[in-house]
């Protein structure tokens, strides 16, 4: 199965979006198929080769003006706007006709003339769409018009298409903008990279780049791949990524991600990733297809869309018939009620702002650190009411430290103790080595060092200078465990176990005050971890957690939390952990949350939502984040339901009239557009 994208220019209306997206979805040859109106993007999956041509066809059969492209293909070219001189001569013609004396006939002339040139694009598109038993607003407005024509408003009639034709444009430069704005929140894709050879450096495409080739980073330049720093120093801004304004300084032997920019210094990377799987790209994909996975409120809004237009022209004729029936009026005053019933109709508001809506969040979300995978995921944020952590990297750093060392006699010192276990740890790559090592923090000589074994899940043994060292549990040195909340790592030298060195996790900064916050927004928190009891019962005590519970191996921690989530069906239950070892629990839960560490890849692939720093604190702003945006949609749609209502009553009843239709229509639209554009705040 092969995949294809294509962008669709001109698509200007989220309701053409999914007509599109539906139709296509009729072919049993197009698999997954998914219009994004935010992105223009069209996407479908295919054994098909060469499915262009049938792709225009079925589109230009719907939306006439939309232009199938491939995505190397330039949208940025600047190209001639033929409606909108249209619309200027259109209206030239009109001021003609209303400010210069002329005989009837040739003012009905002009009249006809203005109407044709006006209502050219709605007409157009109204007819092929009528052919493909497609019915939408062109016809609504082309209906409204041309009726107002006939009814002796040909004034009222031109203006409704003026007003229109406006609308339309500011609508389309509003929703450009805002499609512009989340591209600026996401400017992290580099340009170039300069790829180091014998003597010289290429600026080639980072696409041209392979794994293990050398690229140099000058300051202001964006780092175009994921690598190891080689040489040099730099202070990276990783603001577009992570959302923090601090400067990461880094080294030789540093990791760095592709979208940071050099601020200072200068740098040879190591390419560790080829272009298509590094971190800006698969963020930049992330963010790209999130709305394609759609909210509750999102997809009911397209369903509804699909019978509103037929049922509005429907219940429009009804008016136009009933109203002189019931209340005694002329014919000619019900049809202009009608007509108006059907600019009022228009449902451009609706099917714009919601999806626009989620797009300027998930966009906002990604400004500060955080990709949320769908709309869907972005719309369930905002009902969590328990969130589960994991222990180790998510409220912890996963980073252990020396919290105590203890000696068992005279004879040796704790820093004898210390340094009989760093010798050990030395050979070692385990967490706790390095730990203990770093609390040495003196060089070692490891030719002393003879016959070193490691033994697994216990510690280890070597030689130095003819007596045996055992460094580890208490099974490996063979004494009674010590009652320490913590793990203890014990040094038994020859027959004599001399002493013990209590290591414990480090919580993160930012946890209590993190639980705190969820709490104040009756949020329940729990602890699911591997750890033992003590350890489990002082984190959870430290952060006043909830619940905790400990001693799981990963099957308890999924049928724990699934458990949970059938207990609680109508709430919302998040799990947050590092994205590495929870990847079924994240997969169980209503939305998983990975602490995505710089650049981490398996906590992108394994959750709804990623932190790409280890910042808790993160998970608050995002349901905060989401909490806006619902709100936002449902200020859009009431404003815009109580709009058209109250113009549709006053229309029936004969007080409003085809401007006020407009307003309802157009001017409603570009409201909910701007006040959509507030989640950015």
């Amino acid at each position: 199965m092969k995949k294809y994208s294509f962008i669709l220019k001109d698509l200007d209306c989220a309701s053409c979006a999914n007509k599109i997206q539906n139709k296509l979805s009729e072919n049993k040859d197009y698999k997954n198929v998914v219009v994004n109106f935010n992105t223009l993007r069209l996407s479908l999956e295919s054994e098909l080769e060469n499915i262009k041509p049938d792709i225009i066809k079925v589109i230009s059969e719907l939306e006439p003006e939309v232009q199938v492209l491939d995505i190397d293909e330039s949208t940025e070219k600047k190209e001639i706007n033929y409606n909108l001189i249209r619309l200027v001569v259109g209206i030239l013609i009109v001021a003609l006709i209303n400010f210069i004396p002329m005989s009837k006939n040739l003012s009905l002339i002009f009249t006809i003339i203005a109407y044709m040139i006006l209502l050219y694009r709605t007409t157009k598109n109204s007819i092929k769409l009528l052919r493909s038993k497609v019915i939408d607003e062109n016809l609504l407005v082309t209906i409204s018009c041309i009726g107002a024509y006939f009814i002796g408003k040909q004034l009222e009639g031109l203006m409704v298409i003026i007003l229109y034709e406006i609308g339309k444009l500011l609508e389309e430069k509003a929703i450009n903008n805002t499609r512009k704005s989340i591209a600026n929140l996401m400017d992290i894709k580099p340009e170039y990279a300069n790829l180091k050879c014998e003597n010289h450096e290429n600026k080639v495409n980072p696409e041209e780049v392979n794994v293990g080739d050398i690229i140099v980073v000058k300051q202001g330049e964006k780092i175009p791949l994921d690598g190891i720093v080689i040489s040099g120093t730099a202070s990276l801004n990783t603001a577009s990524l992570t959302g923090e304004s601090k400067l990461r300084k880094v080294k030789e032997n540093d990791k760095v991600i592709s979208g940071s920019i050099n601020e200072k210094g200068l740098i040879e990377v190591r390419v560790t990733e080829k272009y298509e799987n590094s971190t800006v790209s698969k963020i930049l994909e992330l963010v790209e297809n999130a709305t394609d996975k759609k909210a509750k409120t999102e997809t009911f809004v397209n369903k509804v869309s699909k019978i509103y237009t037929p049922v509005v022209i429907i219940l429009a004729v009804l008016v136009g018939i009933l109203l002189p029936l019931v209340f005694k009026l002329q014919f000619k005053e019900g049809i202009y009620r009608a007509l108006i019933f059907l600019v009022v109709s228009c449902p451009c508001a609706i099917v714009i702002s919601v999806p626009l809506s989620y797009f300027t969040g998930i966009g906002k979300a990604s400004k500060n650190g955080i990709l949320i995978k769908g709309s869907n995921y972005l719309d369930a944020l905002k009902d969590i009411k328990q969130i589960v952590f994991d222990k180790t990297g998510t409220l912890t750093k996963g980073e252990f430290s020396v919290e105590k060392i203890k000696t068992y006699s005279d004879e040796y010192t704790k820093e004898q103790v210390l340094e009989y276990a760093a010798l050990g740890e030395i050979n070692s790559n385990h967490p706790l080595g390095n730990a203990i090592l770093k609390e040495y923090g003196k060089n070692i000589n490891k030719e002393n060092i003879k016959d070193f074994e490691e033994v697994s899940g216990k510690g280890l043994i070597y030689k130095l200078d003819n007596k045996i060292v055992k460094v580890g549990n208490s099974d490996l040195v063979e004494t009674k465990p010590e009652n320490e909340v913590g793990t203890i790592i014990y040094v038994k030298v020859d027959e004599k176990v001399i002493g013990y060195i209590l290591l414990n996790d480090i919580l993160k900064p930012e946890s209590k005050e993190t639980i705190r916050r969820l709490k104040a927004l009756n949020i329940s928190t729990k602890m699911f971890t591997g750890d033992n009891k003590d350890i489990g019962i002082k984190i959870g005590n430290e952060l006043e957690l909830d619940e905790v519970k400990t001693e799981m191996l990963p099957q308890d921690k999924y049928n724990e939390l699934e458990k949970l989530i059938k207990q609680n069906s109508k709430e919302k239950v998040a799990f947050v952990g590092d994205g590495i070892n929870d990847s079924p629990v994240l997969a169980i839960s209503d939305v998983g949350i990975s602490m995505g560490g710089i650049g981490a890849n398996s906590a992108i692939e394994a959750s709804d939502v990623v932190i790409m720093t280890d910042d808790l604190s993160k998970i608050e702003t995002a349901i905060e984040i989401s909490k806006r945006t619902n709100k936002i949609i449902k200020q859009n749609l009431l404003f815009a339901l109580l709009v058209k209502i109250l113009v549709l009553a006053l229309s029936v009843v004969g007080i409003s009239e085809m401007w006020e239709a407009i307003f309802a229509d157009v001017g409603v639209t570009l409201i909910t557009i701007f006040n959509t554009l507030r989640i950015l705040k």
